[in-house]
């Protein structure tokens, strides 16, 4: 597998990036991909490990070692064709995945694991660059309808899959554009959307109708939803289709009711982010929300609040700072304890390069207004987490003596997503889980199938706020399960 002796021989290479002083002053992605040869010589090191743990590292089960030994070998072709075969949208997941399967690297035990995500990455690009991604559209057609609710990466990849069968598949999008948080969510700077745009092109040519403006049921929240030009009801969808897929996004954002909460100036990170995408496709935006000449605090410590972090710098923010109300983890993780799990380590991502200043174990206990309405700071406070002697739970607790006050003209709520906006399953009657979500087993022949007989769920409507991987994964295995409820059998990969 690649060169028999290149773990030894080739170093880690990672992607060069723009530097930080030039990139702040546009949106445009700045990580270049490796060339040929430093490709090559990342494939080179992949080892003959007997059990590849990077494969159920990555939730679509990539063939890892297999491109990583194609592209060593200069069969550029055949790799993304292995790819093509575990995942639809390569091109997406070299960009904006997290690479919990260089965790699961085998090579990662004592040394730098192999540099599979740049490797992806290098692979999509130069497929569409060579003109080898091409539409497949089906031999023939099977008469049958699937709606499937969000155009996200679950939707797209559930879609794109029941075209190549011969599924007439109609994707219903509440907003102007397909993409979901692809489209408005995600910063251009870390996935240009004309990635989206062509793979449109390409399921549009296998069949695929997109239908964008267009909200299945009512109630959607105006954070989530302001473009919608037409609403269809749920019972008509089942009416019309001979099967419905959900798959939308997981969109209740985690509130933060303390004293102040009403001023202006605090919002949702995602009434923040869709508008600057919305600003860099060329839209006019009236009334954006501007970090500009702002002190800027985000409040969560994960991936959109990173997001928010290199938006904010690039419109121009006085100061930036970031709160996590965990404490902050190690720097390095014990490999010997967590491989080849996903480890909790401290995370520096290219967002918090450009500027921000980080503090964990802190707990905001109000919102202080400027007098006029506006908030001008925030009081906050350390905590300390301990061990519950009763229930074994962590439980935090305030650090007496320890307020201290933050200067903030604007504040960003970045601390995940609760469940999918609660009207659409109840427009459809699905039974939802515990925490909100639509309830539908992964297991057996009716994995993938809600409560009702039509309908499907997919993604982070089914599973909760995750990954754009774990979507695809979940949209192409329902996929599967609803060719079998159509036809009988599939021949889609599961």
């Amino acid at each position: 597998m690649g060169k028999i002796t290149g773990f030894l021989e080739f170093e880690r290479l990672s992607e060069a990036s723009e530097a930080v002083d030039s990139r702040v002053k546009h949106y445009r992605e700045f990580v270049m991909r490796l060339d040929e040869d430093a490709a090559a010589r990342q494939g080179a090191r992949c080892m003959d490990c007997g059990i590849p743990f990077c494969h159920t590292g990555c939730p679509v089960n990539n063939l890892i070692p297999d491109w990583n030994d194609l592209v060593y070998r200069d069969n550029w072709h055949e790799a993304i064709d292995n790819l093509h075969s575990t995942n639809n949208f390569p091109e997406y997941t070299g960009r904006v995945c997290p690479a919990p399967c260089e965790a699961a690297c085998t090579l990662n035990i004592n040394s730098d694991p192999v540099g599979i995500k740049s490797i992806e990455h290098a692979i999509a690009d130069k497929a569409w660059e060579e003109g080898w991604v091409e539409p497949l559209p089906p031999a023939t057609k099977t008469g049958k309808t699937v709606a499937v609710v969000g155009s996200g990466p679950a939707g797209m990849a559930c879609a794109q899959q029941l075209a190549r069968v011969g599924h007439e598949v109609t994707v219903f999008e509440k907003n102007d554009r397909i993409g979901g948080l692809m489209r408005y969510g995600i910063p251009d700077f870390k996935m240009e959307k004309h990635l989206i745009d062509r793979r449109i092109r390409q399921m549009e040519a296998e069949g695929v109708t997109f239908r964008t403006g267009v909200q299945v049921t009512e109630g959607l929240p105006a954070y989530v939803c302001s473009l919608s030009s037409e609403t269809i009801a749920a019972a008509d969808l089942e009416k019309q289709f001979d099967a419905v897929v959900l798959a939308g996004g997981a969109e209740m954002p985690r509130d933060l009711p303390i004293p102040g909460r009403e001023l202006n100036g605090i919002h949702f990170a995602m009434q923040f982010l869709p508008l600057q995408n919305r600003v860099v496709a060329g839209d006019q935006v009236q009334g954006q929300i501007l970090a500009t000449g702002r002190n800027v605090v985000v409040i969560g410590g994960g991936d959109t609040g990173s997001d928010c972090v290199g938006t904010s710098n690039r419109q121009g923010a006085k100061s930036v700072t970031q709160f996590e109300v965990m404490p902050q983890p190690p720097e390095e993780e014990n490999r010997q304890m967590t491989w080849p799990y996903w480890p909790i380590k401290l995370r520096t991502s290219s967002s918090h390069e450009e500027g921000v200043e980080r503090d964990w174990a802190v707990m905001t206990k109000r919102f202080n207004d400027d007098g006029k309405g506006n908030v001008a700071s925030l009081t906050c406070a350390r905590v300390q987490w301990q061990k519950d002697e009763q229930s074994g739970q962590m439980k935090m607790g305030e650090m007496e003596g320890s307020e201290f006050e933050v200067n903030a003209e604007l504040v960003l709520f970045a601390m995940g997503f609760i469940s999918p906006v609660a009207s659409v399953l109840e427009g459809f009657g699905v039974a939802r889980d515990t925490r909100g979500n639509a309830r539908a087993s992964t297991e057996g022949q009716s994995s993938y199938h809600t409560s009702r007989e039509k309908v499907f769920a997919a993604g982070d409507m089914r599973r909760g706020q995750s990954l754009v991987v774990w979507a695809i994964r979940e949209g192409r295995q329902a996929a599967r399960s609803v060719d079998e409820y159509l036809m009988g059998s599939s021949s889609l990969p599961r």
